[in-house]
């Protein structure tokens, strides 16, 4: 057996080069490149194997340089979620907080079943030098480190105590990165001794290998079975979620409800499958839904979810679904999903599930009526929207109508990136999208932060695209830094950062539950109250974003926006549209609802006046069985 000698580093990069993934007879590099932020854990290791690679041309797998570890795993999540969760990176990290820095973004992977490979540094295996800098010693085994928390946020997750380990263990990653039903956060903690040890490798450890991404046939009688509900239904609705994009199912599908006259509502992962515009397609459903997909929720007798999770915010928190006798029919790739809400479950890849119902209705549709009621309703949406658009609040204009404005200036493939906060409600209801990359909020895990990273790996994923990152001031002061890794790639990214001096969202909500908007504006702390209600902080964001390297405009009015946009995409860097809006809205109308407990007993009057809203709406509140 032909062996050749390198540390356990160099083969790890050296394999990784040598990873592809295959769909539909596409081949692409499963691993194209490393992330990282090097320490004492990872300089000697990785970074050196990483250094190596690039001089001696041994093995084609460039490194990118992030600015905090938590933001590179966002920027690989973005880049694999444009990618149909086809290709992503891996991420390399030092010992200690380097690497826990990782644990959101792991989560937020696994949440959205998004593929990520992380490489957290870990503690000797040796332990010859126990403890080192930045080690947990836990009183309850010798083997525990803080990297132990990565099993709880990690579809697979293995510590490479000897570089032997790592065949097995590099194997089962790539395994678990190209499973459509197990893939997520992929762990491979890597002790920083073992990282610098040589050992005899199998040179057929680096050969190529092509990970097949197959498509699971359904049925053929669960597609009867499937087929069966459909034809006995009157009033039925899709819920179309992230499956149905990144199954490549966008085409069979607009062609199933245009022949069956099904509607099609959508997730914040299944927007832009459907057309906007679309005879079928009647938006966003669920707690932050639009009004037409909400009430023809309520009145679904048989429920069609395509690779959708049926998180609470789809489902208005069990309330959406109000016909006391519907049934769903799921059509998933993952059975967990397949069988959720006593389901009648098609387990099997989007397209060709569709395609499949598709063959099986193939003289049936939905009754006239229903029809002419779904029109109705989406004439009242678009009412709805052109409301919100046009509302002509002042002195600082309402969110809503700089979404409006955006709608009008960005064309169909402009990529939309947002995660938290008020602006992913808003987006739902109103944002018009007609390709299915061109919206990218991340909802799963709505996770503050997100949205800078991200825009990083969405230009990464498509350079052709216009890539417009939507955040507000608070996920903007919890990680713009990625804007640097922006401007040192030459990556042009414009980033909308509306300002309002608080939690918009948050805020809203803590009015409607009876807490007075507590603890959600950016103010001095008040020294008669003691709270922090007293005047608008001093915070200049656009500076910031200036002092990172961005080109900075300024808008103060809707029009300004306009033109501030027209100057934004004629740009060729990263350029930061700043802009003010109303804290408090107004926001688009509500349709549905969203389980936040409210205190059971309190002392104060708006929360007793809440606690009763709430009782009312659990009223409504449902098991599916």
């Amino acid at each position: 057996m032909e062996t050749i000698r390198l540390t356990t580093a160099q083969a790890l990069v050296r394999f990784l080069a040598h990873q592809y993934s295959e769909r539909d007879g596409q081949e692409q590099r499963l691993i194209p490149g490393v992330w990282g932020i090097f320490g004492h854990g990872n300089v000697a290791g990785v970074g050196q194997a990483l250094l190596q690679a690039a001089v001696t041309q041994e093995a084609d797998l460039p490194y990118y340089l992030a600015r905090n570890e938590q933001g590179m795993v966002h920027a690989s999540v973005a880049y694999a979620k444009m990618r149909d969760r086809l290709a992503t990176f891996a991420c390399t990290a030092s010992t200690g907080p380097g690497s826990t820095n990782m644990i959101t973004g792991a989560a937020l992977a696994t949440t959205n079943r998004i593929p990520v490979l992380l490489l957290p540094s870990d503690m000797f295996a040796t332990r010859a030098a126990d403890p080192v800098l930045q080690q947990l010693e836990d009183t309850r085994g010798g083997d525990v480190t803080v990297n132990d928390t990565f099993r709880a946020v990690s579809k697979y997750f293995d510590r490479v105590q000897r570089p032997e380990q790592l065949m097995p263990a590099a194997l089962a990653a790539m395994r678990v990165l190209t499973d459509p039903v197990e893939t997520g956060a992929v762990t491979l903690a890597l002790p920083q001794d073992v990282q610098a040890e040589a050992y005899d490798w199998p040179v057929s450890f680096f050969r190529r290998r092509v990970w097949h991404v197959g498509r699971p046939v359904p049925e053929p009688a669960a597609v009867e079975r499937a087929a069966r509900l459909l034809r006995g239904a009157r009033k039925p609705l899709i819920v179309a979620g992230g499956g149905a994009v990144y199954s490549g199912a966008e085409t069979a599908l607009r062609a199933f409800a245009e022949a069956t006259g099904i509607p099609v509502a959508d997730t914040h992962a299944g927007k832009g499958a459907v057309p906007w515009d679309h005879p079928r397609a009647v938006g966003g459903i669920g707690s932050t839904g639009s009004y037409a997909a909400n009430e023809l929720a309520r009145e679904a007798d048989v429920v069609l979810g395509i690779g959708t999770r049926y998180s609470d915010f789809t489902t208005a928190s069990h309330t959406v679904f109000g016909n006391p006798d519907v049934t769903f029919v799921n059509l998933n790739v993952a059975r967990l999903d397949a069988v959720k809400h006593s389901a009648e479950p098609l387990v099997a890849d989007a397209r060709l599930g569709i395609e499949a119902l598709a063959g099986a209705l193939v003289d049936w549709e939905v009754p006239a009526e229903y029809r002419t009621r779904t029109r109705e309703l989406i004439t009242r949406t678009r009412e709805i929207e052109e409301a919100c658009f046009t509302v002509g609040h002042g002195p600082l204009p309402a969110q809503t109508e700089i979404l409006g404005a955006l709608n009008d200036v960005l064309d169909d493939r402009a990529v939309v990136i947002n995660a938290a906060g008020s602006m992913p409600g808003d987006l739902q209801q109103l944002w018009r999208a007609r390709d299915p990359k061109a919206y990218h909020v991340e909802y799963a895990y709505s996770c503050m932060g997100y949205e800078v990273a991200a825009g990083v790996g969405a230009k990464m994923a498509d350079p052709s695209r216009e890539v417009v990152v939507l955040v507000g001031d608070g996920s903007y002061l919890m990680m713009a830094q990625e804007i640097v890794t922006m401007v040192s790639e030459g990556l042009k990214v414009i980033v909308l950062l509306v300002q309002n001096h608080g939690f918009a969202s948050i805020g809203s909500l803590s009015e409607s539950l009876g807490s007075q908007r507590f603890g959600t504006k950016y103010r001095y702390r008040d020294g008669d109250s003691g709270l922090l209600d007293g005047d608008v902080l001093p915070v200049d964001l656009a500076a910031n974003a200036a002092s990172l390297g961005a080109d900075v405009l300024h808008a103060t009015s809707v029009e300004e926006f306009r033109s501030a946009m027209e100057k934004a995409k004629a740009a060729t860097r990263t350029t930061v549209v700043h802009v003010e809006t109303d804290l408090h809205g107004p926001n688009p109308p509500g349709h549905g609802w969203w389980d936040v407990p409210v205190s059971e007993v309190s002392a104060l009057d708006s929360t007793r006046a809440a606690r009763t809203t709430y009782a009312a709406h659990k009223h409504h509140q449902r098991h599916y069985l």
